[in-house]
């Protein structure tokens, strides 16, 4: 994507210490944190990809949950590391992530959307390996196909979608089947979320 895999990551990285101090604690993605939590099995294991500070959502699924939570930005990882020292925080790109366990559920919570098109359509074989049989999965898409520039620290952020179309396909092509998806849900700040699950067999 012309670099702007790159420049997402740096980004996050310089703003590390703003993107926590902004980020709302009030966790109003809990109704959609419930039903991904119903999906994964007691005491299950939790892969949360982009976890960043580790703080509202991994806190909220640790109280449950085993987790393991990798982010590309080392500041982030600290701030999880300092804050939850009994987890397992990782600093990875998702897109090279791989580990010999498997996870009763994969996140990627406002995280998977900053990877180009391609990136992202080879992101699905991956959640395949690493998702137990019957696990769930959620992440977060736009709502269109296509890329859409924001911004956080007076930069450009970077941002892309496939078409629902083609996230569902790619879902059913890697073996999981679609549960829910909502685009723009008014009671989560808009977020257009999908959650699925790891067919057995």
């Amino acid at each position: 994507m012309a670099g702007e895999d790159k420049n997402v990551i740096e980004l996050y990285e310089r703003h590390a210490l703003a993107f926590d101090t902004l980020r709302g604690r009030n966790l109003f993605e809990k109704p959609w944190l419930d039903r991904f939590a119903a999906l994964v099995a007691p005491r299950g294991h939790i892969l949360d990809l982009g976890c960043g500070s580790g703080e509202p959502i991994a806190a909220s699924l640790m109280r449950k949950f085993r987790l393991t939570g990798v982010d590309s930005s080392e500041t982030m990882i600290g701030l999880c590391r300092s804050r939850f020292p009994e987890r397992s925080w990782i600093v990875a790109d998702m897109r090279d992530f791989d580990l010999p366990a498997r996870f009763d559920g994969i996140l990627a919570w406002h995280s998977f959307f900053h990877l180009d098109r391609d990136d992202q359509r080879k992101m699905f074989p991956s959640f395949a390996k690493l998702a137990s049989p019957g696990a769930a999965l959620m992440f977060t898409s736009g709502h269109f196909d296509g890329v859409a520039m924001g911004e956080f620290g007076g930069e450009p952020l970077y941002h892309a979608s496939l078409s629902a179309e083609e996230y569902a396909t790619l879902l059913a092509e890697n073996g999981f089947e679609l549960v829910e998806h909502v685009s723009q849900d008014p009671q989560c700040g808009h977020a257009t979320v999908w959650l699925a699950r790891r067919l057995h067999g």
